[in-house]
């Protein structure tokens, strides 16, 4: 169920995730494959950031399992600005830098090379200029330009990104975009969590539709239906988080 043909890069087998014994994400199947632009929608609360998560290894399934053909080091995860802290007092390169922690690690030095890719990186975000500005200094828009170019320097197979355009402002958004189409014209696999209807409509040619449970997964066309997002709406307003506790072994079985 869900995805479509070819080569999966991401298998989901009857996926159930808990938080304190509540299901975040009740019993998914599905499959992202190589090279597909992927956008994760739903309500709020429906497990999308959780999906993320998940896959990345951030949260451990509590039934139910998730099949990867990618190194850990060649994911990149870009979280919600919410939940980065900006107090520390790195520099605009510094942090792009860190994009090679995988390779690096914590003893490892840097070479020209990685910082004249750090360098080319920030050109292409459009923040020449910013190297030696702390990121606490930046805006919004232009810290996830930052965060970008740090993805950039990954040089992933897989990106997940979370929620990437909350918050910025339209010409911001269009520089992401293109960098997210021009991943996706060199076949990485990019499987985003987004809110804007239109913009999945737009940008994104397969799409996965949350309320905790999988509501539909395919083309995007197919996805956005006014059925299957009344759908969602029923199920998100359904919720309760004081309900009797999932066994997702029992409910597997």
């Amino acid at each position: 169920m869900g995805g479509c043909r070819g080569s999966a890069v991401v298998t989901l087998e009857n996926l159930t995730v808990s938080y304190r014994q509540h299901p975040a994400l009740h019993h998914i199947g599905g499959k992202f494959v190589k090279g597909a632009l992927t956008a994760v929608i739903g309500p709020n609360g429906s497990g999308k950031s959780t999906l993320l998560k998940s896959i990345m290894g951030l949260v451990q399934p509590a039934g139910g399992c998730i099949r990867t053909d990618t190194p850990r080091s060649r994911i990149a995860y870009l979280p919600q600005q919410s939940e980065i802290d900006r107090s520390f007092p790195m520099q605009v390169r510094d942090c792009v830098l860190l994009g090679n922690w995988t390779t690096v690690g914590a003893w490892g030095g840097i070479s020209a090379a990685m910082l004249a890719r750090a360098d080319a990186a920030i050109h292409t975000v459009g923040l020449v200029g910013f190297e030696r500005r702390t990121v606490g200094s930046l805006s919004s828009g232009q810290f996830q330009r930052v965060l970008f170019a740090r993805l950039l320097m990954q040089d992933a197979n897989l990106m997940l990104l979370d929620e990437p355009f909350n918050a910025m402002d339209s010409r911001t958004t269009a520089a992401l975009l293109a960098l997210i189409h021009q991943w996706h014209t060199q076949g990485r696999t990019v499987i985003a969590v987004l809110h804007d209807d239109a913009q999945v409509l737009a940008h994104f040619d397969q799409t996965v539709l949350l309320a905790r449970e999988l509501v539909a997964w395919g083309p995007t066309a197919q996805v956005l239906t006014e059925a299957n997002l009344q759908r969602a709406r029923v199920l998100a307003e359904a919720w309760d988080d004081t309900a009797e506790i999932c066994h997702a072994d029992e409910a597997a079985a």
